[in-house]
């Protein structure tokens, strides 16, 4: 077990390192000055060569790429400051981030309770009305983009109860009413979108899982048809399950970008739409490489917790 940790743990820190290069590359050829960001097109004009050298200088933008990612690697806890902000990414992180963290475990609960079911009762049922349904769902919300689900909820809300959600972060510990308020259309939005991919996979593996010889056994020994799914099918099917939701926990962050400008959630996702929009280098390579980190580092919980229910993966 220790072995296949360490294998894993080895496999995330390259990966890691692999994508910093890749964000650093990627932000340093991407078009546009980032002193025409600052100080826009006619500011920029009126800059003179030795104040444009003299700003990217300051900046760190005239070293050599080699130098820059260096210092860009020293610095990596302080994660540079903005451009169009008086504060650093990491007190942004600190500031926002919770509201994406929230919205992203509230979805994930959310997927879980909502996709299971819907699978059990698909697998049990197979080729029924209630089969159909619950597939014909889970493809339209797999289909449907979830940021444009989350607009046709904040005006339904609008327009008819005249209900709009606050705009200001709230912390859970300083008002949880309102904090919930916040979080809970992204979440809701998100997790739906999860819950038709794990309705999909949990339905293929329960059915394929039913249909083994050790549960054709124990119903043969006359065991209860519910106990037979509750501990022998369906531990067993919810291993790719598991899987997949590490999988769609990177389509939860990258969902969280327009789901929260949708709903006007000031996160992490809503920052770096802000980033992109005003060409912010700094913010948007720092934000891209901690969204990078957390989704490696949850492969890695989801591969571990994989490995700890399934002796035949840790021991390979």
């Amino acid at each position: 077990m220790y072995s296949y940790i360490a294998r894993r743990l080895a496999f995330g820190a390259l990966t890691v390192v692999g994508v910093s290069i890749m964000v650093f590359v990627v932000m340093r050829i991407l078009p546009g000055d980032p002193l025409v960001a600052i100080f826009g097109p006619d500011g920029f004009t009126k800059l003179s060569e030795q104040e444009r050298a003299g700003y990217m200088r300051e900046l760190g933008l005239s070293d050599p790429l080699w130098v820059q990612y260096l210092a860009w690697i020293k610095d990596i806890i302080a994660f540079g400051r903005s451009f169009f902000r008086a504060e650093s990414v990491a007190e942004m992180v600190a500031r926002r981030g919770p509201l994406t963290a929230q919205i992203a475990l509230l979805s994930v609960i959310l997927s879980w309770l909502v996709g299971i079911p819907v699978a059990i009762i698909s697998a049990l049922r197979p080729n029924t009305v209630a089969d159909s349904v619950a597939r014909f769902i889970s493809i339209l919300f797999i289909a449907v983009p979830g940021f444009w689900v989350g607009m046709l909820i904040v005006l339904a809300l609008l327009f008819w109860f005249g209900y709009r959600a606050p705009l200001a972060g709230v912390g859970f510990f300083t008002d949880p009413l309102a904090n919930l308020q916040i979080v809970i259309g992204p979440a809701i939005v998100l997790g739906l979108g999860q819950a038709a991919y794990i309705a999909r996979m949990g339905r293929s593996s329960l059915l394929e899982v039913i249909r083994e010889d050790y549960v054709r056994t124990a119903r043969a020994k006359g065991l209860n048809r519910r106990l037979v799914i509750a501990l022998h099918a369906l531990p067993n099917a919810l291993l790719p399950v598991i899987t997949l939701s590490g999988v769609l926990l990177g389509l939860v962050l990258a969902g969280s970008i327009p789901v929260e400008r949708a709903f006007g959630v000031p996160g992490l996702g809503y920052s770096m739409f802000q980033a992109v929009s005003e060409r912010d280098v700094f913010v948007m390579q720092n934000l891209v490489f901690i969204y990078s980190v957390v989704f490696v580092a949850l492969n890695i919980l989801v591969d571990l917790t994989i490995a700890f229910i399934d002796p035949r993966i840790r021991l390979q």
